[in-house]
């Protein structure tokens, strides 16, 4: 393995490699590493952040390395608060196999499922005794879990921490000595419990596997992304739909977006990086950057179509060819619930959200009051902005 190919892959999209030399010496050896990624299934779906340190994993599995994918069936029913102010609320088991269902057809959009080892925390945490859960938790005190930065702004604000939180790094360091990880993978958010890892790893006599942190993404408006905010682009999102989200995105975030979501070469978005300093329209760079991730998940037939479409509707300003119809049985019905039950939105605040900022139309006209009851008629069409569409059947 080439020095310049390691140098890339430890760099491009990446925050901090804990230990870098040590990783870089494993890498030149030749030897085929585990590399360890965890995802809880809080959501049904996986979006552009999720898919990040899955292309980092591609990677690895293109140089024979394995890739050991831990779905955390068991500490999803914990809850990591690694991002969040506030606690995060506890899952049941119905809800997390429910969310993880086609877990494995969205990661397979990106690594090999043949070649990837997928491996339940439930399977070794649900029999993890107390007495072995206070041996995990006397290698760690408490000042140094509230030097954690969400927790210290917590404990500072006075806002609860839950017991069950410090138990959360614990159980993720235990999953990377259960699956024997050299390496662990995950975004700069991770970071604590990534080396809460390498503790446990010690403790039980193992080699501490080095860390690779990876740069969080924000959502498409700039800000925290957030299914409830509307703002991430999802991996089972259409064609037409992924396109549209990366055009309506932030200028700002195009750069980014090109670095950390798409396989363009670093000498190729320094280019584009140059052209937009230049004066380069923001809108035909990030044409480019819709058309290349739309084809890393559809193919590159299938985003030119998208791209085609995108141009029919906002350039030419007409309906989409194909727009999907939902069936009503009443005669009226409250906006909100139009829009949760036609699924345009994921929620009532989400849709009050939008109608406030004239967001929402039936039939190109303006829907200014989230308490309005609507008169349902056959053919008439529902939109969000300029991407989705709903054509209503009476």
């Amino acid at each position: 393995m080439s020095k310049n190919k390691i140098k890339e892959i430890l760099t491009r999209g990446v925050e901090e490699v804990i230990v870098k030399e040590n990783l870089e010496k494993k890498l030149l050896s030749g030897r085929k590493l585990r590399i360890k990624h965890g995802v809880d299934p809080t959501s049904p779906y996986l979006h552009l952040g999720n898919a990040i340190p899955l292309w980092k994993l591609k990677q690895f599995q293109d140089l024979g390395h394995r890739i050991v994918l831990i779905v955390g069936d068991f500490t999803a029913r914990i809850g990591d608060t690694s991002d969040k102010t506030s606690q995060r609320p506890a899952l049941s088991k119905q809800e997390v196999e429910r969310n993880m269902r086609d877990y494995k057809k969205q990661i397979g959009k990106i690594l090999d499922i043949r070649k990837t080892e997928f491996v339940y925390n439930s399977k070794w945490l649900s029999r993890l005794s107390l007495s072995k859960i206070v041996k995990l938790a006397s290698n760690f005190t408490v000042a140094q879990m509230l030097e954690r930065e969400n927790f210290t702004e917590r404990y500072q604000n006075k806002k609860p921490i839950g017991l069950q939180e410090f138990i959360y790094p614990l159980m993720q360091g235990y999953d990377s000595v259960i699956v024997k990880a050299d390496v662990e993978v995950g975004g700069t958010d991770q970071i604590f419990n990534m080396l809460a890892g390498r503790t446990i790893q010690r403790y039980f006599g193992q080699n501490p596997q080095d860390v690779i942190a990876l740069t969080l993404i924000e959502g498409t408006d700039g800000g925290k992304m957030s299914k409830s905010l509307g703002n991430v682009i999802s991996l089972t999102d259409s064609p037409d739909e992924m396109y549209g989200k990366i055009m309506s995105m932030k200028d700002e975030l195009i750069i980014k977006y090109f670095i950390l979501c798409t396989q363009v070469s670093l000498g190729e978005i320094k280019k584009m990086e140059t052209s937009l300093k230049n004066g380069a329209n923001p809108r035909d760079v990030k044409a480019r950057l819709a058309k290349e991730i739309v084809s890393l998940y559809y193919g590159k037939e299938i985003a030119k179509k998208a791209e085609e479409e995108f141009n029919r509707v906002f350039k030419e300003h007409k309906i989409p060819d194909k727009i999907p119809s939902f069936k009503f049985e009443a005669s009226k019905i409250n906006i909100l619930d139009l829009l949760v039950k036609t699924k345009l939105v994921f929620s009532k605040s989400e849709a009050k959200r939008l109608i406030e900022q004239k967001g929402v139309k039936i039939n190109n006209s303006p829907v200014e009051d989230w308490k309005k009851e609507i008169e349902l008629k056959d053919g008439m069409v529902v939109s969000i902005g300029r991407r989705k569409f709903v054509r209503i059947k009476c």
